[in-house]
């Protein structure tokens, strides 16, 4: 019997399933699984669009439509849990199974904290992390200094600390290091992240620690809740997936994979916030930064902590409307709604058309309040700084009393 705390060497008994897979298909198997025993009603998944740079989310039904999600997307920047929020009613009357990186675990708990999504009809297979890169540096990463066609690329790994590609003619891998020394690698918000491997997870999956004849051909699962415990056990007992123990030494070089992925996040925190400075210094280059902003919206449509109904930062007695440069308050609203519970997943950034650093000043404020008050959000159920209500009882409130206390920290 499978139990939370196991680990296994796991790979797909489904042969054709192998052949497109990456690291033996357990991966896309337990979500076909999952689907075939009816223990979810959908699917979550990530699918290869246009080219290698583009990442689609699909919403999937079909057990045999699994297929093609499977394998890694590094230039693939998405972050789903938003999605579910938004355009799927936060799983409340659906089961389903999806597949999450740390960012994408922290902010699904995040959501949770503030009754946006329900986390008990959702199965999540975590996969390790070690970053991701932006399309649009990708390719121009690929041209520079791979010297190739980025249309010519067929697939993109990052493997053993290199960025790796094949294309017609040949392989290329370039040390990760010196790829970001230069200004390339990944996302900002990557480097300094300290979830690689997503324990939030109900299954945590990767291929950090498989070695021998396995490497390349199983996937290492570490079991992190009961949840996931049944998923795993369902599926070996269905012949569908094929396990074993791990070798002493996988499990002693998964670890240290792990630790140096760790250490560079706190290598590079120390470099972005040490540079980003302090007080008056660091006030003076957000202003600086944050002067360019046109009031898109962007950072807050893709943030999964922005979950408001009525948004402050449009009210006009807060952010005048029609002014260029935006006031100072927008940020600063977003700041004191956000910060306690960033969980530095970049989309902020990602997706700003004025190429504003968001993500290091909501990462750099995070961090700063997690040191005063210990809090690390996105790691469990535990709530925020400031304990946030039910937002439809809020707005309720906020209605019948006519005030504009966001926070009902009175009672």
């Amino acid at each position: 019997m499978v139990k939370k705390g196991d680990m296994f060497y796991a790979w797909t008994s489904d042969a054709k399933l192998a052949e497109k897979a990456e690291c033996g298909g357990a991966v896309t198997q337990l979500l076909k699984f999952a689907l075939e025993s009816k223990a979810v009603d959908a699917v979550l998944a990530v699918r290869k669009g246009q080219d290698l740079y583009d990442a689609v989310p699909v919403i999937v039904t079909d057990p045999k439509e699994l297929d093609q999600t499977a394998g890694s997307l590094h230039c693939g920047t998405l972050l789903l849990s938003k999605l579910v929020k938004k355009y799927l009613d936060g799983s409340n009357n659906t089961r389903m199974a999806m597949t999450v990186k740390g960012c994408d675990a922290m902010a699904l708990y995040e959501l949770a904290k503030r009754n946006q999504v329900n986390l008990d009809n959702i199965l999540m297979i975590g996969v390790n992390c070690g970053g991701s890169v932006s399309p649009v540096t990708a390719r121009k990463m690929i041209k520079e200094k791979f010297g190739v066609d980025p249309d010519k690329v067929t697939k993109e790994e990052i493997d053993r600390g290199q960025f790796i590609i094949e294309y017609e003619g040949g392989h290329k891998g370039i040390k990760m290091d010196d790829l970001e020394d230069e200004g390339y690698g990944r996302r900002g918000n990557c480097r300094r992240c300290k979830t690689k491997v997503p324990r939030q997870a109900d299954l945590a999956c990767g291929n950090w620690g498989v070695i021998g004849d396995k490497a390349g051909k199983a996937t290492f699962v570490e079991v992190c809740s009961e949840k996931g415990a049944g998923l795993l056990d369902a599926a070996m007992r269905a012949g569908v997936l094929k396990t074993e123990a791990p070798d002493p030494k996988a499990l002693e070089m998964r670890s240290k994979v792990e630790g140096s992925m760790l250490k560079l996040g706190d290598k590079w925190r120390k470099k972005d916030f040490e540079a980003l400075g302090t007080g008056r210094d660091r006030l003076k280059k957000i202003r600086e930064a944050t002067s360019r902003c046109i009031k898109c919206y962007a950072c807050i449509e893709h943030c999964p902590i922005c979950y408001c109904v009525e948004c402050s930062t449009k009210k006009p007695y807060f952010v005048p409307p029609g002014e260029l440069p935006v006031s100072f308050m927008f940020h600063l609203i977003r700041f004191a709604h956000i910060a306690d519970s960033c969980v530095n997943c970049g989309q902020c950034e990602e997706n700003c058309p004025m190429e504003i650093p968001n993500s290091l000043f909501m990462h750099a404020n995070q961090v700063d309040l997690e040191k005063m008050f210990g809090h690390v959000p996105g790691k469990d159920m535990s709530l925020p700084i400031l304990a946030l209500v039910e937002e439809k009882e809020e707005r309720e409130r906020l209605a019948a009393t006519g005030s504009d206390q966001i926070f009902d920290i009175f009672k």
